[in-house]
């Protein structure tokens, strides 16, 4: 049998000197790496056919057919030839290619699964050394035909996913509301470019110190066929349903009771109690009227309030605690109005929770004064830091130092306050007007003058990138 082996420095050189030798027809048997560079083994195709045909007829003697080169060996030396061969097999080109073809397709499934796979058990040493040992021979009674077992899988095992760092996860949320305000933001552009008169409008409600939410939560709901005109008034109209005033009740000295004047530092409560105090006496006569403070905190506040009773013909009490509250309203209990004037404190001041808690007596309502000249911010914390229970009624002071009404019209609004009176300037009593809602509206939106915290057009788009479910408008806008 004309099997030989050829050896040169790259696999390349062997295999074209095998091709010298045997021609087209050359079939490697093996390859492996050697001192001297790769030994490869190759015969002839028509040299396993004769092989084949001896193994059908062995007593038949194969006709060579290439006397010239290979001389017809016998059929047991043939044999023996292929099996020494053979034992010196490393690992044949189709096993070779099994077992990468494996490996790839091992690395593909745990890829395309993303799982986290084990490793592969180790081979057994016979494997490994069937795989790895070129120099290995068959044990005895071990047969030397080549096997071409199937690739085994090896076994994976899902492992459960390891949750993410928090920093990782605090940036994918940052990106994630970013992208939102973003998308946000181009569409709100995108809505302005076709509706020129709603982007107008935003702007001047914004300019005027209108939340954006307030405007936003307005604005959807404006019908698309009118002009700027009418456009304009169906906002002021909107704004003017919306904020609550006690225009179709009674007034507050007409209705009379016990009212505590309640809010933060500097708000204007003591003089706002002098004129509502003044209202009542001038209405019902100076016997109407009873006057309380609870101020013993900042001084000479219990004399300030002396001071405008003895201007208006009415003596003004002092209370330490709540016992001394109760005599004083028991006392007075046959005044058409009975004032009290508590302590100024800042919604965060601990101080404020032990004052409402002193307030928190059978009809005693309260007033909750608000500075119309603050930010929109410090109205929505003052408001919700003196929230009582039941409808929550207010007051704007101090309108006449105001620059815009946008943000205490808006605070009324989206915080559904009663707005019962507002005071416009510092005389007893003359400085007090009932609650219009129309006058209110329109004093808001003919603000004038530019003003470093206006925003410009190209602005908007930031200002109302949020979504619709975000807007903070409570209870039911009636549009």
């Amino acid at each position: 049998m004309n099997i030989q082996r050829f050896t040169a420095p790259t696999s390349r050189e062997a295999l074209a000197k095998a091709r010298m030798a045997f021609g087209e027809s050359t079939l490697i048997l093996s390859n492996r790496p050697t001192e001297n560079g790769v030994e490869v083994v190759a015969t002839a195709e028509d040299t396993l056919a004769a092989l084949d045909t001896m193994h059908r007829n062995p007593e038949q003697k194969p006709v060579s057919q290439n006397p010239v080169r290979v001389a017809a060996p016998s059929y047991h030396d043939a044999s023996a030839k292929v099996e020494d061969d053979a034992a010196q097999l490393a690992m044949s080109t189709l096993s070779f290619q099994d077992y990468v073809r494996e490996r790839m397709l091992r690395k593909r499934h745990e890829a395309t699964t993303d799982q986290v796979s084990e490793r592969a058990p180790q081979e057994s040493l016979a494997e490994r050394s069937r795989l790895q040992s070129p120099d290995r021979s068959p044990a005895k009674g071990e047969s030397t035909t080549l096997r071409m077992d199937p690739p085994r899988k090896a076994p994976t095992a899902v492992l459960p996913a390891a949750p993410l760092p928090k920093g990782i996860v605090d940036e994918l949320h940052a990106m994630k509301e970013m992208m939102e305000d973003r998308f946000n933001t181009l569409a709100w552009l995108g809505q302005a470019r076709q509706n020129p008169i709603q982007a107008n409008l935003m702007l001047k409600l914004i300019r005027s110190g209108y939340s954006p939410n307030l405007s936003r939560a307005i604005l959807e709901r404006m019908p698309e066929e009118m002009n700027a005109a009418e456009s304009v008034h169906w906002v002021m109209d909107v704004l003017e349903r919306n904020l609550k005033t006690d225009a179709e009740g009674p007034l507050l000295q007409e209705e009379g009771g016990v009212f505590a004047l309640i809010g933060a530092t500097g708000v204007g409560k003591t003089t706002t109690t002098a004129k509502l105090a003044g209202l009542c006496a001038r209405t019902h006569g100076v016997g109407s009227v009873g006057l309380i403070t609870l101020d013993t905190y900042r001084v000479g506040a219990h004399e300030q309030l002396r001071a405008y009773g003895k201007m208006l013909g009415v003596v003004a009490h002092l209370a330490h605690d709540r016992v001394a509250l109760q005599d004083l309203l028991g006392l007075l209990s046959n005044k058409k109005m009975v004032l009290i004037d508590t302590t100024g404190l800042a919604p965060r001041d601990p101080r404020k929770r032990e004052m409402m808690e002193l307030l928190d007596l059978p009809n005693v309502k309260r007033l909750l004064v608000l500075n119309a000249g603050s930010h929109g911010d410090t109205l929505d914390e003052t408001v919700s830091a003196f929230k009582s229970t039941g409808l929550q009624q207010a007051i704007l002071s101090k309108t006449d130092e105001a620059v815009k009404l946008g943000p205490a019209i808006d605070a009324a609004i989206r915080n559904q306050l009663v707005l019962r009176g507002i005071t416009t300037g510092q005389r007893v009593p003359e400085d007090w007007e009932i609650a219009n809602a129309s006058k209110l509206v329109r004093a808001s939106m003919r603000t004038a003058g530019t003003s470093a915290f206006d925003p410009k057009v190209s602005d908007l788009g930031f200002y109302f990138g949020q979504p619709t479910s975000q807007t903070l408008v409570k209870g039911h806008l009636d549009a």
